[in-house]
């Protein structure tokens, strides 16, 4: 055999282990790539997974995003309404505070004018108060001197019923008297001259009255009493008051009758009554001129 021939078969020889060895090297390398193709097909779908994953993810972060910004949006728009709200009821208490700032001045002022008033009332009370007083001592100072006065009315009453009585009795023993000498001067054919007996009153008549139609003097009736036709006056000798002095008695415009004074007291006095048109009563008024 040439050399030749054994070199083309030591090539060949050498290519073919060549070629096994390619051979097997691409085999190999077949199944690494069939590996990795297999690996990186899923990780491929792992990642679709995951990316599908975080899309619904997202997708419901973004729906949960958009209810949270709709509740939000609700609750700035309750916010808004309720600031707006807020600040009416703000300014509202404003004007309120405003109003009552001013209602407090008045009121001070109305309290200051009041206590003022209070005080101007008071120091009228007790002057009043004073007076009330001062009138009521005089009222039982006139009560008491009314009761006496009274009292001696009533005393000078009963000496008038006892002189009626003696009068009484001294016109029945007039007319016995006047029968019995009658009785004596008819033998003789004499009469005796008879005197009329008036009826008589129970008072004295004045002799004399005093005129007083120039001195003015004016007062009240303070008791009356009709059974002796007599009643008593508010005013006296410290007044002006005589005896036999005569007042007109008159009731507004009309008039009553006459009052002939009979005895006369420091701040009243009694009389007799004349003329008498009416029933005279407590409060009439009396008076020197008509």
């Amino acid at each position: 055999m040439s050399n030749f021939t054994k070199t083309l078969i030591i090539l060949s020889t050498l290519s073919a282990i060549f070629l096994c060895g390619t051979v097997v090297y691409y085999v190999s390398s077949a199944e690494d790539y069939k590996q990795k193709n297999a690996d990186v097909r899923a990780e491929m779908d792992a990642s679709q997974k995951s990316e599908e994953n975080a899309l619904k993810q997202f997708n419901e972060e973004k729906d949960r995003k958009q209810r949270m910004e709709q509740d939000l949006n609700k609750s700035i728009s309750a916010l808004k309404a309720s600031s707006t709200e807020l600040k009416n009821s703000l300014d509202k208490a404003e004007r309120e505070k405003a109003q009552l700032l001013q209602k407090v001045t008045t009121s001070a002022s109305a309290v200051e004018s009041l206590t003022k008033t209070n005080e101007q009332q008071g120091g009228l009370l007790a002057e009043k108060l004073a007076e009330l007083k001062k009138v009521e001592s005089q009222q039982i100072k006139d009560q008491k001197e009314l009761n006496e006065t009274t009292a001696k009315l009533i005393e000078k009453m009963a000496i008038i019923d006892t002189m009626d009585a003696k009068i009484k009795r001294l016109i029945e023993e007039k007319t016995d008297l006047q029968a019995n000498l009658n009785k004596t001067l008819q033998p003789a054919g004499e009469e005796a001259v008879t005197t009329p007996i008036t009826a008589h009153k129970s008072f004295a008549q004045p002799v004399q009255t005093i005129t007083s139609g120039d001195i003015g003097l004016k007062g009240l009736i303070t008791a009356v009493d009709m059974k002796h036709s007599m009643a008593s006056i508010s005013i006296g000798i410290a007044d002006g008051v005589k005896q036999n002095m005569k007042f007109h008695v008159t009731r507004g415009s009309e008039f009553i009758c006459d009052l002939i004074i009979l005895d006369v007291e420091s701040e009243e006095a009694v009389g007799i009554l004349d003329l008498v048109q009416q029933q005279p009563m407590v409060g009439d008024n009396i008076s020197t001129n008509l």
